[in-house]
């Protein structure tokens, strides 16, 4: 079998973060992926040492060229020609001043889908600024919501800009342009910022502010934490257990886990309550374990889940159900998502030290 992507041509330009992470999702679901390494970077890319370690760059073989020179800059030319996508991830104008900007290399090859990864976007008046994730995620507003009532707003990784906002959104763009181009036949450029995704994630919550459904106060609300029976609580084993219990019934059947006799707590919807019943939820949490807990809502609706690590995520029987780790190489990672009936995704070889396909690569697709 092979994934849904595959005979599909990616150029990647090296790049760290969002880039990378939408590439993966093509390259797990089968599509072709060349990764342009800088001739002469250290193949440690990790804290750990090692660029097999690097579970963003699975699935791709690399080829190592120093752009700098007439020759390479060519090559990479030519592998463009050869290429269905090419994704770059550099500040505004790097690949212009390198002769390999999209007016170039779609006039070599007019059904290049020419994807471009940045934080602030190609254009507007932060374009040309650094930054990262953070920052991204400030200036979009999706980083005031997230975070406890009086404390600073809660840094959430990488996961919102980097990934969510930004690699993702990126491997989206990609299939669009591609799908259009079964019509058209032309290829075109795609401007993915982290600010624009970071921004998009959010519109639910835009929504509920202007109408009135959502406070600007963090942890005041629904879904951030305010809720008592939408919360995480920390049990007497210094464990942590999550409740999602935002329906009715579901809230019940909590209450109900909890030993809470429904008569003494206000209405669930009682938001001036919802402090004081947190808190009393809390104490009578931190009388049991973590696990005598997810035993006691065992069989019911109560919404109740422990707080995994990631170790303990990986034994976890619906997630090792649904294949949801592999290993290989020492290292256990996610496999990839989402599961495809007929074409499936797989993870097929291990991230690449710069360089080591460049003769492979330059047979395969140059000829």
């Amino acid at each position: 079998m092979t994934g849904a992507l595959h005979g599909l041509k990616v150029l990647e330009f090296g790049s760290i973060g969002p880039a990378p992470f939408g590439v993966m999702m093509l390259a797990d679901h089968g599509a072709d992926v060349v990764r342009v390494d800088r001739r002469g970077a250290f193949a440690s890319v990790t804290p750990a040492g090692d660029a097999r370690e690097e579970l963003l760059h699975r699935n791709r073989r690399s080829i190592a060229l120093d752009l700098k020179t007439d020759e390479d800059r060519e090559t990479a030319r030519r592998l463009a020609g050869a290429a269905d996508v090419l994704v770059e991830g550099n500040r505004p104008g790097v690949m212009e001043r390198l002769g390999l900007g999209p007016e170039v290399l779609m006039a070599d090859n007019p059904r290049l889908v020419y994807a471009r990864m940045t934080g602030w976007g190609q254009t507007g008046p932060y374009a040309g600024r650094v930054g990262h994730d953070i920052n991204y995620l400030s200036i979009s507003g999706t980083l005031s919501l997230i975070g406890a009532k009086g404390a600073p707003p809660t840094i959430p990784l990488a996961l919102l800009g980097d990934f969510g906002g930004g690699g993702t959104f990126l491997a989206f763009g990609i299939m669009a342009a591609l799908w259009e181009r079964e019509r058209s036949g032309s290829g075109q450029v795609i401007d993915a910022s982290i600010l624009g995704g970071a921004t998009l994630l959010a519109t639910a919550f835009h929504g509920y502010r202007q109408t009135g459904g959502w406070s600007s106060d963090r942890e005041d609300n629904l879904v951030d934490g305010g809720a008592p029976f939408y919360a995480v609580y920390e049990t007497a084993d210094r464990q942590w257990i999550s409740v999602g219990a935002l329906e009715p019934a579901f809230y019940a059947e909590l209450l109900a886990v909890l030993g809470v006799d429904p008569a003494t707590v206000p209405a669930q919807d009682d938001r001036q309550s919802w402090f004081a019943l947190k808190k009393r939820f809390a104490a009578i949490v931190a009388l049991r374990t973590r696990d005598e807990w997810v035993a006691a809502a065992e069989g019911t609706n109560a919404c109740l889940t422990p707080v995994l690590t990631l170790e303990e995520a990986r034994a976890d029987p619906q997630v090792v159900a649904r294949g949801g780790f592999e290993q290989e190489g020492g290292l256990h990672q996610p496999a990839p998502a989402p599961l495809l009936g007929r074409t499936p995704a797989a993870r097929r070889t291990l991230p690449p030290r710069p360089g080591e396909h460049a003769a492979d690569i330059l047979t395969d697709w140059l000829g």
